[in-house]
């Protein structure tokens, strides 16, 4: 008999699958330890601190690129006194808390706007080193942190001069509630910024005061642990064969103060391109820690987790029935008729065949009966119908029944057990990090346009409208250094193009109410965004440049935030994390309601406010930030909006609700293998085997009976065999012994 083929093996596998999901749905259904944060907020605050690590190496890396454009520009013209390129500078991008020409040779300042930079970090190193004008990182004497950014001025007359520009390490300046807080820290653990603690004044008495500092003392400690886990390799640092953040982002838990416990989410600056090598900011090794003081969980419902062990329970016990079911009506009535065709095989005749009661095994009973009659010579079950059984059941029936009884498990599990509806508690937490992240995704929207429309200032200066030639040559330049243009031309006061680069042009008015970032292309498949800048010493020309969409798209696309779209003051689409019809209106009813409030109240409150969205048994939470700050794009009337199912969100109810979908689903899976494992092994092959048992007793001997599997149904293959053989034995002597008599009486 094999050990790993026939009737065994499947139902022994069936009886492991369901102890261990047995012992699966009491783990993750069942009781267990309570989680002191539910794992939605972690995963929050960890996106959260991507954002702002996204926002910082976006904003670095374009501060340090726009320096670098701005000298390669003026070292293309005649030489400029330092005083108007610092005032152009300034003119063109309000971005640097100070800046500052000095001589290369002398050392001498020439020029300064802005905070005052100290010189005393630059040597021969930082000027001729390797890492020759790479941005430093420099300490002033009010202890806070500038980025340094360095490009020479090299005219063809005069010495060279050297543009130092510098900025802060602050986090975004967006709105974060008023308990989170965010920091930038060193590779060494240092807080080189903060954001978003109480200030001091604003604090009126000793409790206020020392929860200030437990938190200021909680970021100190936090930022040295994310500083020591972000050394690791990017690709080392998360599970083999996950993506999402190219860098290294993660979770961490604080001490507790008063019924809050501390949480924080990190993330080092990364380029958004892995194989991108030339992002300065990526290299600063700098990291972003957010932090927030969260209530703790309070005690599960231990009502509904009893229901796990109930589950658990009621499977073994119908578990054990299946498996008894198909041990009675299948893998016994199978090795009986093993044993007794090995009996008939061997020569045992004296003792009738014990045969099953219905299905295939009784036919194939029947069969035996008949064959042992006619081996024993007794003349019984001769004959095509001779005690041929009427049982046409078969092992559907035992199959079918297994399958019922383990489906009275998996059903009500996965479709009934643990179900949510609009009634499921959503952390107040997670809604106000949707809010916030919302309003950093709006802010760097904003800040790209208005950087694109600097970009266009800055380029508008090198324009000579009375050469249509150089003015093509220098329009193809700057479409390939900015990648977020999908075209730029150059346009008079009529609308005529006069230069042009990239795409088709689109008309533009010179009509001085109009803003300097338009939307128009109403019924195209995309809409048309441009940007302008007017051409100096050319009055009514106009540099323009067309915004791909698609880099509109790309700065939408952040994980955990579900869909978000830019809309206008009408709520039609204008840019998607996801396909969009242009100017498509919002999906649901109550977000074109929260675009048109003009802001979104703090915290978690009744559907009224346009946060939570409860619809049957769907709740999604949603959140809009219109364009708030300086710079262009400002008064554009323009709102992020933000939507997503709460289902997306790790909330244990949702949890339960999906693990036990899942169980339902693996006992669905064990039904399908196991049962179409005896279908295909024992069930096929046994009909097979009772049509030619049969016909065996029907008297058919010419047809040889070979075995195909080495299992039980392949033992009763090989004793039929043995028996037709000795039944052809047997007719052939019958068939001699009537012949013997006349030879002998020819030969007299």
């Amino acid at each position: 008999m094999p050990l790993l083929g026939g009737i065994r093996p499947p139902i022994a596998l069936l009886c492991l699958l369901i102890v261990a999901l047995a012992g699966l749905t009491a783990k993750v259904l069942g009781p267990g330890g309570d989680a002191v944060v539910p794992e939605a907020v972690l995963t929050s605050q960890q996106h959260f601190a991507e954002d702002g690590a996204i926002a910082l190496r976006a904003s670095i890396d374009e501060r340090v690129t726009d320096l670098q454009r701005t000298a390669e520009a003026l070292n293309k013209g005649e030489r400029v006194e330092p005083e108007d390129v610092l005032s152009d500078l300034g003119k063109t991008y309000q971005k640097w808390t100070g800046t500052t020409v000095l001589d290369l040779e002398s050392g001498d300042v020439l020029a300064a706007r802005g905070e005052r930079i100290p010189l005393a970090w630059l040597d021969k190193d930082v000027l001729t080193g390797e890492r020759a004008l790479t941005p430093r990182m420099v300490r002033l004497e009010t202890g806070d942190v500038r980025l340094m950014t360095m490009a020479v001025l090299d005219w063809k007359e005069g010495a060279q001069q050297l543009l130092i520009a510098s900025n802060s390490l602050a986090v975004p300046n967006v709105t974060m509630g008023p308990f989170r807080t965010m920091s930038v820290v060193a590779r060494d653990g240092e807080v080189l910024a903060t954001a978003g603690f109480e200030e001091s004044e604003a604090l009126n008495s000793d409790k206020q005061r020392e929860e200030l500092a437990f938190l200021q003392k909680q970021m100190s400690q936090l930022s040295d642990r994310a500083a020591a886990r972000t050394e690791e390799h990017p690709v080392s640092a998360r599970e083999p064969g996950s993506r999402g953040y190219p860098g290294v982002s993660g979770t961490l838990l604080g001490d507790d103060y008063n019924g809050r416990l501390t949480t924080a989410g990190y993330a080092s600056l990364a380029s958004s391109d892995p194989e991108e090598k030339d992002s300065v900011a990526a290299g600063l090794g700098l990291t972003v820690v957010a932090m927030l003081p969260v209530v703790q969980q309070a005690t599960a419902d231990t009502g509904r987790e009893l229901y796990g062990l109930i589950a658990a329970g009621a499977l073994i016990a119908v578990g054990l029935l299946a498996a008894a079911v198909l041990w009675a009506a299948v893998q016994r009535p199978l090795l009986r008729l093993f044993l007794e065709s090995r009996r008939l095989a061997r020569g045992d005749l004296t003792r009738p065949v014990s045969v099953p009661r219905w299905g295939e095994a009784a036919r194939i009973g029947a069969a035996l009966e008949r064959l042992r009659a006619q081996l024993h010579g007794s003349g019984e079950g001769e004959g095509p119908a001779a005690g041929r059984s009427k049982a046409r059941l078969g092992l559907r029936v035992p199959l079918a029944a297994t399958a019922v009884l383990l489906l009275l498990w998996c059903v009500p599990v996965g479709l009934l057990l643990n179900r949510t509806d609009d009634s499921v508690s959503v952390p107040a937490t997670m809604v106000n990090d949707q809010r916030d992240r919302t309003d950093l995704v709006a802010d760097r929207v904003r800040r790209a346009l208005n950087e694109a429309q600097a970009d266009l200032v800055s380029t508008s200066r090198l324009i000579d409208a009375d050469d249509p030639r150089a003015t093509d040559g220098l329009l193809a330049d700057a479409l390939r250094e900015h990648t977020r243009y999908q075209a730029l031309y150059v346009v008079d006061d009529a609308g005529e193009v006069l230069a042009r680069a990239g795409g088709a042009a689109h008309d533009w008015s010179d009509d001085k109410d109009l803003p300097l970032v338009r939307v128009s292309g109403k019924g195209e498949k995309k809409p048309v965004i441009q940007v302008g800048a007017p051409v100096p010493g050319h009055k009514g020309s106009t540099l323009v440049g067309e915004v791909r969409v698609e880099f509109l798209n790309s700065l939408l696309k952040r994980p955990g935030l579900g869909e978000v779209r830019v809309v206008n003051s009408d709520a039609d689409t204008l840019a998607a994390s996801n396909g969009f019809l242009a100017f498509e209106d919002l999906p649901d009813d109550a977000l074109p309601d929260l675009v048109r409030a003009g802001n979104v109240p703090v915290g978690a409150g009744p559907v009224e406010n346009g946060l939570l969205i409860r619809d049957g048994g769907s709740v999604t939470v949603a959140a809009a930030a219109p364009f708030s700050g300086g710079g262009v794009a400002s008064d554009l009337g323009w709102t992020v909006v933000s939507w997503q199912n709460a289902k997306h969100f790790q909330i244990a109810a949702y949890e339960r609700e999906d693990r036990s979908v899942l169980a339902g689903l693996l006992g669905l899976a064990a039904i399908v293998v196991c049962l179409g494992w005896v279908h295909l092994v024992v069930a096929r092959p046994l009909g097979a085997l009772a049509a030619g048992a049969e016909k065996l007793a029907d008297g058919d001997l010419k047809t040889v009976h070979f075995p195909r599997y080495q299992d039980e149904v392949g033992a009763v293959v090989r004793s039929l065999e043995l028996i037709r053989q000795q039944l052809q034995a047997r007719r052939q002597n019958q068939a001699r012994r009537p012949a013997e008599p006349r030879l002998g009486a020819g030969g007299r």
